[in-house]
């Protein structure tokens, strides 16, 4: 969040600063410019205030001008302007009698940076009369200490002191005025190791400092408002900002578009493979044809500019802020995916962007190609074509409309379509598809009842890259969809084995393995059939080694870990995201950034999903995760 000064402001009144109560009583929320620089961003839900005072001195101030950056992001903070502050102590006093008849106490706490030098917090306070918040405080930043052992930091000091503010100012207010309005003051010094001694920053460094110091910061003040207020807030991570200020809404939109500007999957495979197809088996499984790659439609260099013109580093939101950064690098690295496909660097780059294969994944995988069979394929009496699928995913969709009327997905049967896909939340079908009934089920749960529903649930929400996906959602999202093939009886052994060539074949590619050699490997060792081990194989080959295809058994693999631990199936559904956003995730519900999502999956109430949950709870193995 970035603070401007230069809005005119009236001087403090007593009709002003009942304006600002009135205001904050009224809308629960209150940004307001302030006379000399300041800003006041609240919530009448929080019994707290963190302040931050300008320096008199513009030189100082300059040299600080990062410290005021720890408090932005908080839900409500105070920055005192350079005039005017007796008015500034009026505006105090009545802000916290006001809130401490609401929550029954009040805490104010100012936030100011020490010496250049110190190596240690300084927390400032009624050290008896609030022993065990400010013992949280001590401990919560002795914590943060040791993550920095290089900068030799010294354990946290507690003094017990009415000298509460920074050396040479006056008190915030005085303890008689703290004692009228029913609050309490605690004043932290924080040690300047994230600036040099002329006052310039280190971005990188600051950027931890600064997101360790917030959780710090917020499990104090949930200590102090679980065990002195009436207020209702339930965990320290309900402490950020509701509402996403402009910047954030901003780059979260840009992000979104950048991602949306190109078609990284259609981008990578190959235009030429019916003809690479052809080739290989008419010539004994030996002649493997070049990969041909459709053009790039944008230009690298300036996609790349655009993407790092987006100023991350200021937000001040450390949730955010880090969904962002690794947003930005992942788009990065597809971008040089695009320019690369065909080089060996293609390849190193798909290995930075899915990650690695772990012991379990590849145990996984070869446990289910040694117990799972292969089944011939069998002529079914009931064949679906491309307009009965059609009617049945419009079932689907008036079911989504059921619980959301303004769900308007669309079903588009194309003649340039050869697969069956869903894009921006709508569903694509070729026009000559063709399935067996069996499949329908499997089909329709994994491509609407996970991919559409998780678009349109992310749609709904204020951050557009939850619709678009955060950074590794496929490893997610095909796990979701695979789990709903099992939950309505359609994982057939065919497909899981499917699931697992895809991961020995990846691990081939990354110990060198060629395409002859990969499908020699999952044609002769694996016995897939020879349609099926080049579908795997070729897949893997786009752009010289493309492992996103890991994503559907690690998905799998880690959504049975987390429903083995006890974690929730349908809070995964809120968005494109990975597991390991959950936590943001929690948070941003937590603040009521995120709202509770409009649709769940059809499958999700029913008995036999229940039964079938269950089993997974117990740790059936992935292998017995077969319906037929």
């Amino acid at each position: 969040m970035e603070v401007s000064t230069s809005k005119e402001t009236q001087p403090f009144d007593e009709n002003s600063i009942q304006k600002i109560i009135e205001e904050l009583q009224e809308k629960c929320e209150i940004e307001k410019h302030l006379p000399g620089g300041g800003y006041l961003h609240m919530s009448d839900e929080l019994p707290y205030l963190v302040i931050y005072r300008d320096l008199k001195d513009k030189e100082d101030e300059e040299k600080d001008r990062a410290t005021v950056r720890l408090i932005l992001s908080e839900a409500s903070f105070l920055i005192i302007g350079d005039k005017d502050f007796e008015g500034y102590q009026r505006l105090m006093f009545s802000l916290s009698e006001a809130m401490s008849s609401k929550f029954k106490s009040f805490l104010l706490l100012e936030v100011f940076a020490g010496e250049s030098g110190s190596r240690g917090f300084k927390i400032k306070g009624p050290a008896q009369k609030l022993s065990t918040t400010i013992n949280v405080f001590k401990e919560e930043l002795d914590e943060m200490n040791a993550g920095y052992r290089a900068l030799n930091f010294t354990d946290t000091e507690i003094e017990d002191s009415m000298e509460r503010q920074p050396p040479g100012q006056p008190p915030l207010l005085s303890l008689e005025q703290l004692k009228d309005a029913g609050c309490l003051l605690i004043g932290l010094q924080v040690p300047p190791v994230y600036r040099s001694q002329d006052g310039e920053e280190y971005p990188v460094f600051f950027r931890s400092f600064k997101d360790n110091f917030v959780v710090a910061l917020h499990k104090t003040i949930y200590d102090f408002i679980r065990i002195q207020t009436s207020s209702g807030v339930k965990s320290y991570r309900a402490l950020g900002q509701k509402n996403l200020q402009e910047k954030v809404l901003e780059i979260d939109r840009e992000l979104a578009e950048i991602e949306s500007s190109y078609q990284f999957l259609w981008l990578v495979s190959p235009a030429n493979i019916r003809t690479i197809k052809e080739t290989f088996f008419k010539s004994n499984y030996e002649k493997v044809l070049n990969y041909h790659y459709r053009l790039l439609p944008f230009d690298p260099d300036v996609l790349k500019r655009k993407l790092y013109n987006l100023k991350i580093e200021e937000v001040d939101d450390p949730a955010l802020s880090y969904i962002f950064r690794e947003k930005r690098e992942e788009l990065d690295l597809q971008i040089s995916m695009l320019t690369e496909r065909g080089l060996d660097s293609f390849f190193y780059n798909s290995m930075m962007l899915y990650g690695k294969i772990s012991r379990e994944l590849q145990r996984e995988a070869e446990t289910i190609l040694k117990e799972v069979p292969e089944q011939e394929q069998q002529d079914f009496e009931s064949i679906l074509k491309a307009e009965d699928f059609e009617v049945l995913a419009h079932k689907e969709f008036e079911y989504f409309r059921g619980q959301d009327e303004n769900f308007s997905s669309k079903v588009h049967v194309r003649d340039d379509v050869n697969i069956l896909m869903v894009s921006r939340g709508e569903l694509y079908l070729p026009s000559d598809y063709k399935l067996n009934a069996n499949e329908t089920k499997a089909l329709i749960q994994h491509e609407i009842g996970t991919h559409v529903l998780t678009y349109y649930n992310g749609n709904k929400q204020p951050l557009r890259l939850l619709s678009i996906g955060l950074t590794d959602y496929d490893t997610l999202q095909e796990g979701l969809a695979v789990l709903s093939e099992y939950l309505v009886g359609g994982l057939t052994g065919n497909r899981m084995r499917t699931l697992a060539g895809r991961v020995v074949a990846a691990s081939a590619r990354m110990h060198g393995a060629d395409f002859q050699e990969i499908f020699r490997l999952l044609y002769n060792e694996y016995n897939f059939t020879a349609q099926r081990a080049f579908n795997i194989t070729s897949r893997i080959m786009q752009g010289g080694g493309f492992t996103k295809d890991i994503s559907y058994l690690k998905g799998l693999v880690q959504l049975k870990k987390h429903l083995e631990e006890g974690g929730e199936l349908s809070p995964l559904l809120t968005g494109k995201f990975s597991l390991e956003h959950m936590q943001i995730i929690k948070e941003l519900q937590d603040r009521r950034v995120l709202s509770p999502q409009k649709l769940t999956p059809r499958y999700l109430n029913s008995e036999e999903t229940k039964e079938k949950l269950q089993q997974i709870r117990k740790g059936i193995p992935l292998s017995q995760l077969i319906n037929a």
